[in-house]
C-alpha cells in the first residue's frame, strides 16, 4: 500500500483508489490517459530540461544510484537533440 498524502489521516492509501483519483484529476484537466508511474519519467525529463542537476533529480525521485535516474527515468526531447546538433554544426563549421 502507498503512503498517505496530505491531508493525512495516518492510514495507508489503497493503491487502486490512488490510481482512480489520479485518473479523475487527469481527466478533469483534459490530460491524455497515462499510467501513474509514467509521471515519474515525465518529472525526471522535465527537471533535466529545466537544467536541474542529475544528483538533485536522483534525490527527488528517491533513487539510491544515479545510474537508475540517468538510464531509466530520463528521456531526451527532440528539441534537446536539435540543440545539441546545432552546437555540433557550429563547432564543425568553425574548423573549416
Amino acid at each position: 500500500m502507498a503512503l498517505c498524502s496530505p491531508p493525512c489521516s495516518g492510514r495507508p492509501i489503497e493503491p487502486r483508489n490512488l490510481y482512480r483519483s489520479f485518473q479523475r484529476i487527469s481527466a478533469s484537466a483534459s490530460l491524455p490517459p497515462v499510467r501513474l508511474h509514467d509521471t515519474r519519467h515525465g518529472c525526471a525529463s522535465l527537471l533535466f530540461a529545466a537544467g536541474v542537476a542529475p544528483r538533485t533529480v536522483m534525490e527527488i525521485l528517491g533513487h539510491s544510484q544515479i545510474a537508475v535516474t540517468m538510464n531509466v527515468y530520463t528521456h531526451v526531447s527532440d528539441d534537446t537533440r536539435r540543440e545539441a546538433m546545432g552546437h555540433m554544426d557550429r563547432l564543425l563549421k568553425r574548423r573549416r
